[in-house]
């Protein structure tokens, strides 16, 4: 695994992962359950477009994910002072299958952390189903196979309310589902690639 060291969302970050099955977006390749996902063929073309064309496509951002990158800072100072654990925040990891993940903070010499900054109800759910939501399943899993990493932590912030820290760990059951599947993706990303250019 290379790191590639720039700010995340800086103009170097965006060219880093331009046309790159990344992490956060490994539901649209793959469902928790193992299977290829529905949103398979879009998320393939979509790479395959920003490769040729050079350029990333802009995602939407609403008001409270926008919030929520200005809270990361906070959340991660928190982590460290509640864990006293070593944190160092990386710009983009890139394995040599041809994919990658952007973690929030890569922890020690064999942890990550991921953290998300939901609004209030959101938070307080987490808080009261102590586990992992599932709509962040692929995304942890998937820092834990790009990166090689034994352990992330899930944590959720909102201020003025306790965070959620979770620890998980890898299902090695799903990983090998996900390493056939990437296989399998990045081989028709590169046919696609090669067909429209």
């Amino acid at each position: 695994m290379k790191i590639i060291d720039c700010a995340q969302n800086s103009p170097e970050w965006f060219a880093a992962r331009c046309g790159v099955p990344t992490a956060s977006n490994f539901d649209k390749i793959i469902t928790t359950k193992g299977d290829p996902s529905k949103q398979r063929t879009k998320y393939l073309w979509q790479l395959a477009g920003e490769r040729v064309a050079g350029k990333a496509e802009e995602t939407y951002q609403n008001a409270n994910m926008i919030r929520g990158q200005e809270m990361e800072t906070e959340a991660r100072k928190l982590y460290e002072l509640t864990t006293d654990e070593e944190v160092v925040q990386v710009g983009f990891c890139l394995a040599e299958g041809g994919y990658g993940a952007s973690p929030d903070s890569l922890v020690g010499k064999t942890g990550g952390l991921e953290i998300k900054c939901p609004i209030v109800s959101t938070h307080v759910g987490y808080l009261l189903e102590g586990t992992l939501p599932m709509d962040y399943f692929q995304q942890v899993q998937g820092n834990l196979f790009v990166t090689e990493r034994e352990w992330w932590v899930f944590e959720s912030y909102y201020p003025g309310i306790k965070p959620f820290i979770l620890k998980v760990g890898r299902d090695e059951k799903f990983l090998k589902a996900l390493k056939v599947e990437l296989e399998i993706f990045v081989e028709e990303l590169k046919q696609v690639i090669e067909r429209i250019k």
